[in-house]
């Protein structure tokens, strides 16, 4: 049975399943979806075509669907998915997309305090977002990622698998995966041996991903040279090398190095 609290505002066309746990003084919008299991804690603010799933966990003070924080949008339909049993910490907003599209957030995710995510944001499965860390509109993060505390991601950036971006960055440019960067603006140290080693990569990839970090990073070469270079080390890459060359290949903003 679902539990709200006597001081909680919800409108009659919300839709909230079993189980769903509602604290003080929190406010629920026209359209809003919350699937079972999922708790809710105090002064939490749920607005627009905002669907939430299965068992997340809700702090104080989240802002989740207000409209989009940019100059071009006039009130366009547009929508906001959250999957299931991510932790989003205190004063944490969440914008939906622009223009009727989405922002899309995955599952297994934690947003600590003051993280933003703003519209048209793509976050996949099982990313860290330190405090305060920030995403301009039209990011994409993909599985994994961390993103360190007081953090700004600009706008249309790509960040990859498995990466690990430090604290206080600025990051302008795509972030490639499995690797570890830092700096204003953010640049391009290691591959995430760490982050590897503990998603149970073999240590056969780690070691192509290492060569081709030295050949990428610390060769000199430019990146079409680079590349060509892996490709005749690797004959027979792994998925991780075979995914980090295609990133490369697909990206707009250029890559942090």
């Amino acid at each position: 049975m679902s539990k709200i609290h006597s001081t909680v505002v919800i409108s009659k066309k919300a839709n909230l399943e079993k189980d769903v746990e509602v604290g003080p003084y929190c406010v629920i919008g026209d359209n809003v979806k919350v699937g079972k299991g999922t708790k809710i804690l105090n002064n939490v603010t749920i607005i627009g075509n905002t669907e939430i799933g299965q068992d997340n966990k809700i702090f104080s003070g989240v802002v989740i669907g207000s409209p989009p924080q940019d100059l071009k949008y006039k009130g366009e339909e547009s929508f906001l998915h959250i999957g299931r049993n991510n932790i989003i910490r205190e004063y944490t907003t969440i914008n939906p997309g622009t223009q009727n599209n989405t922002t899309k957030i995955g599952d297994d995710n934690l947003m600590m305090a003051y993280s933003h995510i703003a519209h048209d944001c793509h976050v996949g499965n099982k990313c860290v977002f330190a405090n305060n860390a920030t995403l301009a509109g039209h990011v994409t993060v993909e599985d994994e990622a961390v993103i360190g505390g007081l953090s700004a991601v600009h706008q249309f950036v790509h960040v990859g698998n498995l990466s690990i971006i430090g604290g206080c960055s600025k990051v302008v440019q795509d972030i490639p995966p499995y690797s570890t960067c830092d700096g204003h603006p953010a640049k391009v140290y290691s591959i995430n041996f760490v982050g590897l080693k503990r998603s149970n990569v073999s240590l056969d990839t780690i070691r192509q991903l290492k060569t081709s970090f030295k050949i990428l990073f610390h060769s000199g070469l430019s990146l079409p040279h680079a590349l060509e270079k892996i490709k005749g080390e690797f004959k027979n890459p792994s998925a991780e090398l075979s995914h980090l060359i295609s990133f490369i290949n697909s990206s707009e903003r250029g890559i942090a190095r």
